[in-house]
């Protein structure tokens, strides 16, 4: 099922850059933009007087497969998470190297218990 859709999502990545190159050489409905510089007078030359319609029959086609594909890949993945071996989604375990303790750290200064002597304001009241 993966190799399907490794094969799938190529074609979906071709067939964008398709869809990329086919609507930089139309032409606007001004004539110019960047359809004119990116082989504007090519396209006239090949397809003739029919130009933008060629080009736009072409897009509505590329758009159409982009969709399709689309959807047959959201559709295979939705099918292989679903049929996938519970064992394989678990985290995986690492076993760390034990490491030896290096020269025991210093022990704390620990206070001395002697009670706290009260401030100077502070006598002691009858």
């Amino acid at each position: 099922m993966s190799l399907l859709i490794g094969i799938l999502t190529f074609i979906l990545v071709v067939t964008s850059l398709f869809l990329v190159l086919i609507v930089l050489m139309q032409r606007a409905k001004t004539d110019g933009g960047v359809g004119a510089a990116m082989a504007g007078g090519a396209t006239e030359s090949a397809f003739g007087a029919e130009t933008n319609n060629v080009l736009s029959g072409a897009t509505i086609k590329g758009a159409i497969v982009f969709f399709v594909l689309s959807f047959a890949l959201y559709l295979a993945n939705i099918y292989q998470a679903k049929h996938h071996p519970a064992g394989d989604n678990k985290l995986p375990t690492v076993n760390a190297p034990a490491v030896a303790p290096s020269a025991a750290p210093a022990p704390l200064a620990v206070p001395s218990a002697q009670p706290a002597t009260p401030p100077p304001g502070d006598a002691a009241k009858p």
